[in-house]
């Protein structure tokens, strides 16, 4: 399996942090936000890793990431984004760099406490289709939200008014080499954008789509707040794993 973290976009909801560099590239706690997606796939098992970039700073990836050794990792792969197309429009650019495998796509302004490196490997043995991992919250209205029943998703609505549930969608998912032709077929939303839950729908719809629950803590890091939320969290994991190791 690949590994794609997409770590384009503005930041706007950033600026002015973001006037002069890429979102992805400003400090959560000790790094720069886009290690950790990262090393979340590193952990997993994902070898192979492409970075998805934009904006006036792309070069800045190159020089700040290099080849990728910092990781273990024998090499990164790059792409350019070019304007504000959406998650799955950026995810089209990966196509060749993913020639037929199946993919792990991290959101790069999205970090986690635990290790998905279970989801991976079931995802692995899973025969077709996605995965998706999904985590209970209390503000779902902010994010994609999944319907369960069972062993089952029913659907998935973008920031709904009422969610139907408290099972928010987070930014990694998994897909057979199927979702390029599903991203082929999406049109645009309201937003001019190509959604990725429109893709998340199409394998719902076929029957493909299976799903995990994240362990330990998510969020993302796109606004001030939770910036700063996704910093403070970073550094109470680090002082409390600290604290362990002095124990032990």
């Amino acid at each position: 399996m690949k590994g794609v973290v997409l770590a384009g976009g503005t930041g706007s909801r950033l600026f002015p942090l973001t006037k002069i560099t890429n979102k992805h590239l400003l400090p959560i706690y000790a790094k720069p936000m886009v290690f950790y997606p990262i090393e979340t796939l590193v952990e997993a098992g994902v070898e192979e890793i492409m970075i998805v970039t934009g904006g006036r700073n792309s070069g800045d990836f190159l020089r700040l990431l290099a080849n990728g050794k910092q990781f273990g990792l024998k090499h990164l792969d790059y792409t350019y984004q070019e304007g504000e197309g959406g998650i799955a429009d950026a995810l089209s650019l990966t196509e060749h760099f993913a020639d037929g495998d199946k993919i792990c796509v991290i959101l790069g302004d999205n970090l986690i406490e635990g290790s998905i490196r279970d989801a991976v490997e079931a995802f692995r043995k899973q025969e077709r289709g996605a995965r998706i991992l999904l985590k209970e919250v209390e503000d779902a209205e902010r994010f994609g939200v999944a319907e369960v029943q069972g062993d089952r998703i029913l659907g998935i609505e973008e920031k709904p008014k009422n969610p139907k549930s408290n099972y928010a969608v987070t930014g990694i998912y998994m897909y057979d080499a199927t979702v390029y032709d599903k991203v082929r077929q999406l049109v645009p939303s309201r937003r001019g954008e190509l959604e990725i839950t429109d893709v998340n729908n199409a394998y719902i719809q076929e029957g493909t789509m299976s799903f995990s629950y994240l362990d330990g803590w998510w969020t993302d890091a796109g606004t001030f707040e939770s910036l700063l939320r996704a910093a403070n969290l970073v550094a109470q994991t680090k002082k409390h794993t600290e604290t362990l190791e002095s124990v032990a």
